[in-house]
């Protein structure tokens, strides 16, 4: 991600909105410069990152854009892997042995009468290695002597120049102190990542979908600020893989004497690079769905399958059945949750919300091998219906007209 000093001078307050000077992926200028970027940094496979660092400053000479050059630059190096070089002699123990005997010079005086050479000749004949060898492990361990042992993203100029504006607009949440988010739709994607990222949340429901508000780095909620400002920024993608949201938060940059608002929405011209949450997590919930589809998803069916679309709020965590079913006419409701062979950790906590949600209009599919009796589910507020391979549709549908309920 982009440090501090890389993003700031990017900022500008208007009105006390705060907006980024984003680069134009159609600018020929930026063009250029991403190309030449990318085609310095691929020959250095198997160099050390100080090698590219040194050749980025030659890159920048005397051009007044180097904020963006290295900007462009750390997203390279973040897409790349350095690695430390195998080594026969663990650097800190040498310097820990070269160091216990105080400075040396290049030439000896009343005070030190051992050379440098001196020193890293009597150290390379005790260890056996070459004092060349030597001097180079002296340092083996620090990052810029790592080496550049793959190039994780096959980069093109426009690729490069995308990622850097995702960047900066990541980077602007460092100094958030809350953020609010209405999401509606891909609630499975939305609430993975804010688990993952470990996130600080309060949701409710709104028209068509949730309206969630998160702490951010600078909130006084917050302890390890640098720690949950970096989460809190890295799941700003999250919002670039649902179809419809905005997002609303407070920052305030450190060149700012006051809070700006900042805002984006699914209209904003950026592309994340996380992944989807699959369609369906196993066979079994696929074939369900596309069976429903053959034998009840016609124009003349009654009732009409989705896919995750509600949320069940439960404190500091959710739930997302895996289906839903609406009548066409009356509106009823019924969710569908299919629990197949999982660990019993996992059977264990999808109880435990399924207990949490108190929803009487869910439903749920268990297969029979699954090692929930009928006197575990016994306390469960939910109906239940057991089968041995897949579920039997017409007991499913029956299940649905009994315990559906009309919109609230």
């Amino acid at each position: 991600m982009l440090t501090g000093d890389l993003v700031r001078p990017r900022l500008r307050n208007r009105n006390g909105q705060l907006h980024i000077d984003m680069l134009d992926g159609n600018n020929r200028h930026w063009l250029k410069t991403a190309d030449e970027l990318i085609r310095l940094f691929r020959p250095l496979v198997g160099q050390s990152q100080r090698a590219w660092d040194e050749a980025v400053e030659a890159y920048e000479g005397d051009r007044t854009d180097y904020i963006v050059i290295r900007g462009l630059a750390k997203v390279l190096t973040d897409g790349a892997t350095f690695e430390p070089i195998s080594t026969p002699i663990d650097p800190a123990a040498l310097r820990q042995r070269l160091f216990t005997h105080g400075p040396v010079f290049d030439q000896p005086d009343l005070f030190h009468a051992n050379t440098r050479e001196e020193m890293l000749a009597a150290a390379a004949a005790e260890t056996q290695l070459e004092p060349q060898l030597l001097e180079r492990l002296l340092y083996a361990d620090r990052p810029s002597e790592y080496l550049l042992t793959a190039i994780k993203t096959e980069w093109t100029a426009q690729t490069l120049i995308a990622r850097y504006n995702l960047e900066l607009a990541r980077a602007a949440l460092y100094w958030s102190d809350a953020m609010q988010v209405d999401v509606f739709d891909h609630f499975k994607t939305f609430w993975k990542y804010l688990k993952l990222f470990k996130l600080m949340f309060w949701a409710a429901p709104i028209a068509d979908g949730y309206r969630v508000e998160l702490d951010g780095p600078i909130s006084p909620f917050v302890q390890s600020t640098t720690r949950y400002g970096r989460q809190f920024a890295v799941f700003l993608p999250t919002l670039f893989l649902g179809e419809r949201w905005t997002m609303k938060a407070t920052t305030r940059p450190p060149q700012f004497d006051e809070k700006l608002v900042y805002h984006l929405d699914h209209t904003t011209p950026l592309t994340s690079h996380f992944k989807a949450a699959a369609l369906y997590d196993s066979r079994m919930e696929a074939d369900f769905a596309a069976e429903f589809e053959e034998k009840f998803g016609s124009e003349r069916g009654k009732w009409q399958l989705a896919r995750e679309d509600e949320v069940l709020l439960l404190g500091d965590t959710v739930m997302i059945p895996d289906f839903s079913l609406t009548h066409k006419k009356d509106g009823r409701r019924a969710l569908i949750e299919i629990v197949g062979f999982w660990h019993p950790d996992y059977l264990k906590r999808k109880l435990e919300k399924v207990r949490a949600a108190g929803r009487r209009n869910l439903l749920l599919l268990v297969y029979e091998h699954v090692n929930l009796t009928e006197q575990a589910l016994s306390d469960v507020p939910a109906e239940v219906l057991y089968f041995k391979t897949k579920p039997v549709l017409k007991d499913v549908m029956a299940a649905v007209e009994r315990i559906a309920v009309p919109p609230q």
